[in-house]
């Protein structure tokens, strides 16, 4: 059975481009269909008769082997990826996309390490944990914020973090894969 999914590289920029083109190439070479690349940042869509590990660690395979370098990679089914959407708890944010965004989490956070992070948020942020999950609104910039670098070592996991302008065009080039 084939699904779609959204693949998400952590960490990409910077010193570590995955430029969308050879990345596109690359990935339907490796025999993944209907791909997409949304911007230089770590984006991509594929469909795949693989199980999610089994496609996760093939795709790490071909970066390192293409591209040099090892980075971690989180995927979501179409379904988990418009559930992400759909179950956002800030809709009042969506329409300053900047200031929304999602976390991809490679595991379900303890309780206590949630209500740690929710401490360190300051003025007008604040955050839901849902699952693997992680929404952060962030009324007076991302960048400002000194939540984001904590992250992951409050949490005790992997994250990755997309602006909501990305989550939504992820999930519009998900759904046109997943309708070829």
């Amino acid at each position: 059975m084939n699904e779609t999914y959204v693949v998400l590289f952590r960490g990409v920029g910077g010193a570590t481009q995955l430029p969308t083109k050879p990345l596109r190439e690359a990935l339907a070479k490796a025999g993944y269909a209907n791909v997409a690349t949304y911007i230089n940042s770590g984006n991509a869509v594929l469909t795949s008769d693989r199980p999610e590990a089994e496609t996760a660690a093939d795709i790490a395979g071909i970066v390192k082997r293409e591209f040099g370098f090892e980075k971690d990679i989180m995927l979501a089914t179409l379904n988990a990826w418009s559930k992400l959407v759909a179950e956002n708890p800030f809709p009042e944010a969506v329409d300053a996309p900047t200031t929304l965004h999602a976390f991809m989490l490679s595991d379900v956070p303890a309780q206590e390490a949630v209500e740690a992070l929710a401490a360190r948020t300051v003025g007008r942020e604040r955050i839901v944990v849902a699952g693997k999950v992680l929404y952060f609104h962030a009324p007076d910039g991302f960048g400002r914020s000194k939540l984001p670098p904590v992250v992951d070592r409050t949490l005790k996991v992997v994250s990755t973090a997309r602006n909501w302008n990305t989550v939504r065009a992820l999930e519009s080039l998900a759904r046109q894969a997943a309708a070829q």
